[in-house]
């Protein structure tokens, strides 16, 4: 395996949260890019953290709650968490998301 190049199944998945399953992938300093699958049900806290986020649901749905209220996120959808933004999320159905973050998060590595 080289810096450049990692394939997804050659990564140990890793359940931080029950239910929340995470590849960390690709990484630098500046950016990271993490593979989530999400089963129904499953629950991520309400949190915050300094690094930026944006994601693209590759399939399933969830609810997400952040501070300034709740919306959806379905199949090809895409959305964005800004710094310290706080935000957490309900899996609605059995959801496969990729996450990117700047900068890498530390506690992801």
């Amino acid at each position: 395996m080289t810096k450049n190049i990692i394939n997804k199944e050659n990564v140990q998945p890793i359940e931080g949260l029950q239910g929340i399953l995470r590849r960390t992938l690709v990484y630098n300093d500046s950016l990271m890019l993490c593979h989530f699958i999400l089963k129904k049900n499953a629950e991520v806290p309400v949190h915050q953290h300094k690094e930026h986020q944006i994601g693209y649901v590759i399939k399933g749905k969830l609810k997400f709650i952040t501070e300034n209220g709740e919306f959806i996120a379905k199949e090809g959808d895409s959305y964005v968490f800004d710094s310290n933004e706080k935000h957490g999320a309900l899996i609605l159905e059995h959801t496969e998301i990729i996450d990117v973050f700047n900068p890498s998060r530390e506690d992801y590595k």
